[in-house]
């Protein structure tokens, strides 16, 4: 995390500089290439490197409303939600808990169920497409009064016995589902370098973005290199701009 001093520094000589991004990299050797173009923006935006102060999305008016009709139709988080179509659950909890404290719903009772309603739950919960909590709401109960009802009705030995089963194959299925999200990881930061490169040698040494990386002078990569060096790995930037080590060092 860069000082506001620093920031200003940076955006001094980047206006000194005649908005150069790599002279001002190169003099400071910070920050990354994509950090001073964020700074440089905010700059032209008028933000002058401060935060612009968050305007809360709901007014007290609204925020009351929701509280008002929460405490009026049974105190059913998900009933107001559907209802006025804001806010999401956490926060009409916060809004209840400061507007109205001694107003919270106390939970209902399992005893209070019919038998009838616990198998109509556990079959919407057995049959759903969303998520368990959303068959809770729907039912008027608990997730965890549902898990229950299932293990009532269903047999625990039924439900222990697919536990066990799906445990059995989930080494596989884990080993492969991580071996896919790292390569995918990769891909993205392979695709994000390229973008990053082919984005500085467009601003820096004005080149078209279609341009082929290795068609650049040794100079020109060393230019995109120490603008980028603070963002990606240095060997990963020499490896994609196909430039050996000792050629990047002589350069310097």
């Amino acid at each position: 995390m860069y000082s506001k001093e620093k920031r200003i520094k940076a955006i001094d000589l980047w206006l000194k500089y005649d908005k150069c991004t790599a002279a001002v990299i190169q003099e400071l050797e910070y920050p990354g290439y994509k950090t001073l173009t964020r700074w440089c923006k905010d700059y032209q935006l008028g933000v002058l490197l401060e935060r612009k102060e968050r305007t809360p999305k709901f007014t007290k008016e609204q925020q009351r409303a929701a509280v008002d009709y929460y405490l009026e139709h049974g105190r059913c988080l998900a009933r107001t939600i559907r209802a006025l179509g804001y806010p999401n659950r956490g926060t009409l909890q916060k809004w209840r808990d400061e507007l109205a404290p001694e107003q919270r719903k106390s939970r209902v009772s399992v005893v209070q169920f019919s038998q009838e309603q616990k198998k109509d739950a556990v079959i919407a919960l057995c049959s759903r497409r969303g998520s368990a909590q959303a068959v809770a709401e729907a039912s008027g109960a608990t997730r965890a009064a549902l898990y229950k009802w299932k293990n009532d009705l269903l047999g625990k030995e039924i439900v222990m016995a697919k536990s066990k089963k799906r445990n059995q194959d989930l080494p596989d299925n884990k080993d492969q589902l991580i071996s896919e999200i790292e390569s995918l990881k990769e891909q993205v930061r392979r695709l994000n370098l390229e973008k990053d490169i082919l984005e500085a040698a467009a601003e820096l040494i004005k080149k078209d973005p279609g341009v082929d990386l290795a068609d650049l002078s040794n100079r020109e990569k060393v230019m995109l290199i120490d603008a980028l060096k603070n963002d990606h790995p240095l060997k990963d930037l020499m490896k994609s701009l196909c430039m050996p080590r000792s050629s990047y060092y002589y350069q310097q």
